[in-house]
């Protein structure tokens, strides 16, 4: 397939591996790239910039195609430098930013001069709207169904994408909600140049997290995630678990403070869940798209079957009507 997004990325096939706090390494980015889509890390999963420099190492130590870093810009409890991590991606050389949370636009003059093609994720037009303006290579449009943060609109990808293509002319990538070669076709035809995936790759050999983790996204259907922090205009979906069940009681209580929610919404305790395979550890982000997990493959057999079921479904059944 040859998008907008395959063009300006330099990749083989309109896939993209989503940014995953603690998952984004550097074997899973390779995978993706070795298998012709976009191998993301991400930065913020090492706790100082020049741990994200020997990420870039590693990634580059194993693929020498196309790549990119995620920077998530989020309001967190300990103040993160997000200077020093855009200095080390300006220093090591990259071609491809992610960037997602707040605008990157304090940032976009160092991204510009060292040539840097930025991604915004945005989960409004309006976002996608500002990030074209900022001068923005691309923008993933967020749909609700989205692990993550979906933003606080609540529009899901069907509803958001169209309008997306609509109102901008740079390439669009569709994230939230996508699994399988059903859904890249679905994306194109929605105006979109490429999907993001994030969830469906947790549940592949290369991701370095536990086999309970990807044999519980295997196990789950649709209804499986939870929506919190939505009484701070924060919200995220997560894996329904206890953690998530004990924060949505304590934020219906209607109290709550951020400070309270703190302990059970920690990062650490959420790596811990990858690491030891105790689902109820930590919260951990899910998509909506879990309930289109059946089995875990090698990613280039992910990939390579979603661009397959694509292009078949492109060729035969949707061809198929027309006659």
């Amino acid at each position: 397939m040859k998008t907008r997004v395959t063009d300006l990325l330099g990749i083989e096939h309109p896939v993209i591996e989503g940014g995953m706090q603690w998952v984004g390494r550097a074997g899973l980015a390779a995978a993706v790239s070795e298998a012709g889509g976009l191998g993301i890390i991400t930065a913020l999963s090492h706790p100082t910039p020049e741990g994200l420099a020997d990420e870039i190492a590693a990634v580059r130590s194993l693929t020498a195609k196309p790549f990119g870093v995620n920077l998530t810009l989020l309001p967190t409890l300990k103040p993160v430098s997000y200077e020093a991590y855009v200095e080390v991606m300006v220093a090591e050389g990259l071609t491809i930013v992610e960037t997602a949370g707040r605008s990157p636009e304090p940032f976009m003059p160092l991204f510009k001069k060292a040539g840097i093609k930025v991604i915004h994720k945005c989960t409004s037009v309006r976002h996608a709207l500002k990030a074209q303006k900022l001068g923005c290579a691309a923008v993933s449009v967020d749909g609700f169904e989205c692990a993550g943060h979906p933003g606080e609109d609540d529009i899901p990808a069907l509803v958001l994408l169209p309008l997306a293509a609509d109102a901008v002319s740079i390439p669009i990538i569709a994230s939230g909600g996508f699994a399988d070669g059903r859904g890249l076709a679905a994306a194109l035809s929605l105006g979109a140049d490429a999907v993001n995936m994030g969830t469906r790759f947790l549940a592949t050999r290369e991701a370095a997290i536990h086999d309970n983790v990807k044999q519980a996204l295997v196990d789950a259907d649709e209804r499986q995630t939870a929506l919190i922090l939505r009484s701070f205009s924060n919200t995220a979906r997560i894996y329904r678990n206890r953690i998530a069940e004990e924060v949505m009681a304590l934020e219906k209580r209607g109290d709550v403070t951020i400070e309270e929610l703190a302990p059970l919404v920690s990062g650490k305790r959420g790596a811990a869940v990858y690491e030891t395979g105790d689902l109820d550890a930590g919260v951990w982000t899910a998509g909506m798209v879990t309930g289109l997990i059946r089995d875990v493959p090698t990613v280039a057999e992910l990939v390579h079957r979603i661009v397959s079921e694509a292009e078949d479904l492109i060729r035969g059944r949707l061809a198929g009507l027309l006659s």
